[in-house]
């Protein structure tokens, strides 16, 4: 079956996948969601691809859930439990994936973009690439494992006050942070992390492969629990009054004026 909103591309042991819905900054939707979990499951069982890369066509890497595909949902909370599922099994074939996953950070990173990002293996930021967890900023809370995978990263304070304040910071402010490895010109992206995947591809597999089930199993033993409890706070929150006036503010570029 071929994808319909990825780019799929094969070059000589690196698999690349990229987000293919430019006009709505790469927006998760169902098709695009899904495409990304077929494509990281190809991924997975294909013996000659040993390093991925992620990223986004046009000037986003991902800018979270399309807030304006809720918005036209007859039943919004269902619209968001239904796409969490999606996100969910792209979080966990990340994770399981026993190669080294790349994001290659190309533009603004948001809300499940973001999740996306911090749950792959290395991240390689364009230097104009935008951050922002976004979900609070809606009367949502974050999934894709975010509530593990970013204070992981950069602590659990740092963590703290991206989820409550919710700023939008640069990639400068990222790398301070530990959010992401690297930083470079944006003219030089994909050439540096086309270059970081073949040296992968070239290292040895099955101890790559052996580092990352340790590193999960020391780390984010929790991941199943984890997703589970956001599943679940996503779905409580997408019914609330909260969540219907963010939703309808994003779509209607007015800041929210919550009520519970």
């Amino acid at each position: 079956m071929p994808f319909t909103k990825v780019i799929f591309e094969k070059k000589e042991k690196t698999a690349v996948i990229k987000l293919n819905r430019p006009k709505e900054f790469n927006a998760l939707d169902y098709e695009l969601t899904g495409d990304l979990a077929r494509a990281l499951e190809i991924c997975k069982n294909e013996r000659d691809i040993r390093a991925i890369v992620i990223t986004g066509v046009g000037k986003a890497f991902c800018s979270g859930g399309d807030v304006a595909m809720f918005g036209s949902a007859k039943d919004k909370g269902e619209a968001i439990r239904q796409l969490v599922e999606l996100l969910h099994n792209v979080t966990v074939g990340i994770r399981q994936m026993p190669k080294p996953v790349i994001a290659a950070i190309n533009g603004v990173a948001a809300g499940g973009g973001l999740s996306m990002a911090a749950a792959c293996d290395l991240r390689i930021s364009a230097s104009t690439a935008k951050f922002k967890q976004a979900y609070t900023s809606i009367g949502l809370a974050p999934d894709g494992a975010w509530s593990l995978t970013v204070p992981l990263l950069i602590g659990f304070g740092k963590a703290t006050e991206l989820a409550f304040l919710d700023p939008t910071f640069d990639a400068k402010k990222a790398l301070d942070l530990g959010l992401v490895h690297q930083v470079v010109d944006d003219a030089e992206l994909e050439k540096v992390a086309m270059d970081v995947a073949g040296k992968l591809s070239r290292g040895p597999a099955t101890a790559f492969a052996v580092v990352k089930d340790n590193l999960n199993r020391s780390m984010m033993g929790l991941l199943a629990q984890q997703l589970e409890l956001e599943r679940r706070g996503m779905s409580r929150l997408g019914k609330t009054a909260d969540a219907e006036e963010g939703i309808t503010a994003f779509v209607e570029r007015r800041k929210p004026l919550f009520s519970t």
